[in-house]
């Protein structure tokens, strides 16, 4: 008589279930593992008697250690389950009493079935973390198994590093429940919307209404706060009239602090004659571009790029993403992931001109898509390599790659002929080696100046940022940033060669200059350290083209410290934009973060400007130095959900340092520029008021979570608390006026709809600024009576 199923569950495939293995299993058993595909089991020389004999052993104590899988009650599969505490494998890490670890083996196969390994692993997995002893589960499969590995890695397991088991090389990996669950949330999106995505179904219904609807509101509030166009107020309702016709806008809106516009989006509606009208944001576009200043002959790429963000904000509708309160205690990539917005000011941030609809599955970070990087070598005649002191070349390779891949890769080159210390490996962004390097780098490929090696085995993801990948499959490694040749909110994004040859030393002379500061360390400032860089110059481009391009920029890398590493119990990390993210019920993360901290709003925003505004304060009086302190830029630390420290990130091409004749070390001195005495103080003004408290003040008044007038003065009394505590600093604080009563208003989006090609010269950023007037100081009000 069979055993009952221990476990039962439906797959594509049919009913899958698992039962304990009984002796006469071990016939069928024994043809399994003695076949060469199982080569991996250790069992191919073994006997009928001495399958059977060992899982009689094996089960002797536990009837569940060995079971038996069966889809629609034919056995398919054999699973060995063990608790990691009583196996080989739990001499090889601190084991704990929660770790079970598996081992599975698939009958081969009649009839090849689609996916069938996958549902057979899931199964398993489910099985498993049905179990409430099994909190993590553990594996150590063989090196070489690559079958295995992207099974492990599909389903979650993050890879740690290799163990020598004596009769194997295993990998040793870890799947905690929530990396299986975030992973099924993938799975089952990817499976289920893949095809829509592909053939448009996704974007008729209501998710494409709502995408127009948003998009059309945050354009008339970012034009209006640019007075780009003048919202008309009548009896309480704001009307914006289309320019040459009879169709108006209206909608109620709540005016805030910084001239800010916040548009109640139920009412929004457009009309003509009294007749309602569809609301469609390309239309706006049209509408108004003449009103709003694009050229026409960048009218049809920036409509491009609102058609894209549009696209963009339907599939994150569609996505059912965790809302804010699930969020306030999801993991740091689920977060990374969810976001629903880009850049708070730009209209048109998700454009992202390259892609294809497939390269947005695979690539856009709201996708959250696996991604294996590809790796090429670099012929060091136009490739060179710089890093931190402490970091060299080797030390890289071999904690970024492994021993096993580092001799696939040195395989390669022994196979080619080529001198392997003539070249330095680097990993490229799949999309600019298809797009990009294949094509304007074609001969440098063709003269082997350039080899393709393979893919990384790690998989990553994409950040926020797009071009910065987070490792997955071992979270502790370092961030990768890569160039990346497509068209996003006003830039090319690539990489430049030029500015690899000197971060790590830039990186190295802030670092220095932050541990030896006692503010910033007491406001526990932290920087993130680009370690390590490649540059590769295309020759041919660089002869031919003076100054600055994108096309000098197609070739480049840099690794980036991993705040994970250090996170502590009861911490965890979330970009500062996340403070900014609203959920597709309208409901905001930042509120929720609030109300599981325990601290009332006030103190908890006190503690957020201690870690970020305070710090930038005493960098821009005490070392002329300035920051891109954007919410991207800046990944917060929380202790219960309480910020407690702000690491701050995109060192080496996005700080300043505001005085020509500053004294840098050498490799530093590219960092002073010459800025206009008062345009200085818009990289708090802009950057911070405008860019980032403009929208955390909206949030928290609309959420009834604190007043404005709260909000401004907790900034007023941050930066008071701050110049009480360096009075040396008198003459400065005079000189560029925290509380001066109005301030010029720099506008982004005149920027990007003036050259969405490129919008501003980086080498001279107060160049071509766009200005519309002045803003009202608003802790102008809370200054010290004279």
């Amino acid at each position: 008589m069979s055993n009952p199923a221990l476990f039962r569950t439906t797959r594509p495939a049919g009913e899958f279930t698992l039962r304990p293995m009984q002796a006469d299993d071990a016939p069928q058993v024994h043809r399994w593992v003695t076949q060469e595909y199982a080569r991996f089991w250790g069992m191919q020389d073994h006997s009928l008697q001495q399958v059977a004999d060992f899982y009689q052993r094996l089960t002797a104590d536990n009837p569940n250690a060995a079971l038996i899988g069966c889809c629609n009650q034919q056995p398919v599969f054999l699973v060995e389950c063990y608790q990691a505490q009583q196996d080989e494998v739990g001499k090889h890490y601190p084991a704990r009493a929660d770790d079970y670890g598996m081992h599975i083996l698939i009958a081969p196969a009649e009839k090849p079935i689609r996916q069938f390994s996958w549902q057979v692993f899931s199964t398993v997995m489910d099985y498993l973390f049905s179990l409430p002893q099994v909190q993590r589960v553990v594996v150590e499969p063989d090196v070489r198994n690559d079958k295995i590995h992207r099974l492990n890695q599909r389903a979650g397991f993050r890879y740690q590093h290799t163990i020598d088991m004596g009769h194997k090389t295993a990998w040793l990996a870890f799947c905690q429940r929530d990396d299986y669950q975030h992973a099924l949330l993938q799975e089952t999106f990817s499976m289920n919307t893949a095809t829509a995505h592909l053939t448009g179904q996704h974007l008729v219904g209501d998710h494409w209404l709502l995408a127009n609807r948003l998009l059309i509101r945050k354009a008339i509030a970012e034009f209006a706060h640019e007075k780009l166009i003048v919202p008309v107020e009548t009896n309480g309702e704001y009307r914006v009239a289309v320019p040459s016709g009879e169709a108006e806008y209206r909608f109620y809106a709540e005016r805030l602090a910084l001239d800010h516009w916040a548009i109640d989006l139920v009412s929004l509606r457009k009309q003509e004659n009294g007749a309602p009208l569809a609301l469609d944001a390309l239309q706006f576009i049209t509408e108004f571009h003449q009103q709003i200043g694009i050229p026409a002959t960048l009218l049809a790429t920036y409509m491009e790029e609102i058609t894209s963000t549009l696209c963009s904000s339907v599939y994150k509708l569609n996505k059912n993403q965790p809302n804010s309160a699930a969020l306030a205690h999801a993991d740091f990539q689920t977060v990374e992931a969810s976001m629903t917005e880009g850049h708070p000011c730009f209209v048109a941030n998700n454009g992202r001109i390259g892609f294809d609809a497939q390269d947005y599955l695979r690539y856009a970070p709201e996708t959250a898509a696996p991604v294996k990087l590809v790796w090429v070598a670099v012929h060091t005649r136009n490739a060179h390599f710089a890093s931190l002191d402490e970091l060299s070349y080797q030390q890289l390779m071999h904690e970024e790659l492994g021993e096993s891949t580092l001799a696939t890769f040195n395989a390669r080159l022994d196979e080619l002929g080529v001198a392997r210390d003539e070249y330095l490996w680097m990993p490229v962004h799949p999309w600019q080696w298809h797009n990009k390097l294949l094509t304007v780098f074609a001969p440098d490929i063709a003269a082997r100046d350039i080899i393709y090696l393979g893919e990384s085995e790690d998989c990553y993801q994409a950040q926020q940022s797009i071009r910065t990948f987070f490792n997955r499959s071992q979270p502790g490694k370092r961030y990768v940033k890569t160039a990346l040749s497509v068209l996003n909110m006003g830039f090319m994004r690539g990489l430049s060669p030029y500015y690899m040859a000197t971060t790590p030393a830039v990186n190295h002379w802030l670092e220095t200059l932050v541990n030896q500061d006692r503010w910033l360390q007491q406001c526990n400032f932290r920087i993130l350290r680009e370690v390590a860089a490649i540059g590769y110059h295309n020759r041919y481009y660089e002869r031919a083209i003076s100054g600055d391009s994108a096309w000098k920029k197609m070739f480049a890398v840099l690794w980036r410290d991993n705040p994970v590493v250090h996170l502590q119990p009861g911490q965890r990390l979330m970009t500062m934009a996340s403070l900014l993210h609203v959920d597709a019920q309208q409901k905001a993360l930042l509120p929720a973060l609030i109300a599981d901290s325990g601290l009332d709003a006030e103190s908890w925003i006190n503690a957020y400007l201690h870690c970020y505004l305070s710090p930038l304060l005493h960098c821009f009086y005490q070392h002329d130095l300035v920051f891109m302190p954007h919410g991207e830029n800046l990944i917060l630390l929380f202790e219960n959900n309480v910020p407690v420290s702000a690491w701050m990130k995109d060192i080496g091409e996005e700080i300043a340092v505001l005085n020509p004749d500053a004294q840098l070390p050498e490799k530093a001195q590219r960092l002073a520029v010459d800025v206009p005495d008062n345009l200085k103080l818009l990289s708090l003004f802009t950057d911070v008021f405008d860019c980032i408290f403009r929208f955390i003040n909206a949030i928290l008044v609309q959420e009834n979570t604190l007043s404005e007038s709260t909000f401004w003065r907790c900034v007023a009394d941050c930066v008071k608390a701050y110049q009480q505590a360096h009075p040396q600093l008198a003459s400065k604080f005079a000189r560029y006026d925290m509380f001066t009563p109005e301030f010029q208003r720099s506008c982004l989006n005149r920027l990007q709809l003036a050259n969405n090609q490129q919008m501003i010269n980086l080498s001279d950023p107060a160049e071509n600024l766009k200005f519309a007037g002045t803003l009202v100081n608003p802790i102008a009000a809370f200054a010290d009576k004279r």
